[in-house]
């Protein structure tokens, strides 16, 4: 890893407002997006760039701002890495939140987040804090394939739980679904089941499908040349270079995912997860049956 000094630490504005403290991550998740050479990293993507100034920057944004709002992290780069443990950047930036009574949105795979747990639930007793939690497959040994450096599904699933027994709202990713490796009826819902047993909010999928682009692709594709003999040429085959690469599967699954939410009351449409995401409790919307 490696260190700098940002300018800046928040993104965006009006009631939600995100923050990436590290750029990189060493969970070597074969599918990751952030890879990709649009993004612009300067540097090897393992190679963590860490922004040591992040508290001092995140003090200084928040008690300039003249209204709460949540402050989401963990969309770009995970912020319970491996490096985390001894720099604790991640836990100095829910302080500052905390104590300037902002709400939180965070995501992560790693089981680190119950180091913090204490924050999180002082953060939503206060204002509002959601947990999201990625669960790509319910399989662990393939989780160690596909996500090979953080803990496997069914201790994230614990993760899920642990924040119930607190009241700390969850939102899983159900994302990527990648076609002929996990595309499959029974994993989605082995997977949504869990999701009921843990009362998440939320699950939130774009279509049973993976995305693929310049710098993403060739290491995805290595890694299914490693893991997946023959697999790569099955992928170029069906999809060429295309951006997104739908499950052939993907009707049946969705029609499965929306049921399976329906008749559990978890909120299945992306606009429903990131908008209760995104509100403030005093500024909380009347939901619709048809949100879920």
């Amino acid at each position: 890893m490696h260190f700098v000094e940002a300018r800046g630490i928040l993104s965006g504005n009006g009631g939600h407002c995100g923050m990436n403290i590290y750029r990189g991550c060493t969970h070597g998740c074969i599918y990751c997006d952030s890879r990709s050479r649009c993004y612009q990293f300067t540097h090897p993507f393992e190679d963590i760039e860490v922004k040591r100034n992040a508290p001092e920057l995140l003090e200084k944004a928040l008690r300039s701002k003249r209204e709460k709002c949540m402050i989401g992290t963990g969309a770009m780069s995970d912020p319970y890495m491996h490096c985390e443990e001894e720099l604790k950047l991640t836990r100095r930036c829910l302080e500052i939140i905390r104590d300037n009574e902002f709400g939180l949105a965070i995501q992560t795979k790693s089981d680190r987040i119950l180091r913090d747990i204490d924050l999180l639930d002082e953060i939503n007793s206060r204002t509002k804090c959601v947990v999201q939690m990625t669960l790509t497959t319910y399989d662990d040994e393939l989780c160690g394939i596909i996500e090979p450096n953080v803990c496997n599904t069914k201790r994230r699933i614990e993760v899920l739980q642990k924040m119930q027994e607190r009241g700390i709202p969850t939102i899983v990713w159900l994302t990527p679904i990648l076609p002929f490796i996990n595309d499959t009826e029974e994993n989605i819902t082995a997977i949504l089941n869990e999701c009921a047993r843990t009362s998440v909010k939320g699950v939130i999928d774009f279509g049973m499908g993976l995305t693929l682009r310049e710098g993403d692709r060739e290491y995805y594709y290595a890694a299914l040349d490693k893991y997946f003999p023959g697999m790569k040429e099955r992928y170029i085959e069906r999809y060429g270079n295309a951006y997104e690469l739908p499950s052939p599967n993907a009707g049946k699954l969705l029609k499965v995912f929306r049921s399976i939410c329906r008749d559990k009351g978890i909120m299945s449409s992306p606009e429903a997860c990131f908008g209760y995401m995104q509100e403030l409790p005093d500024k909380y919307p009347q939901m619709s049956i048809f949100d879920l």
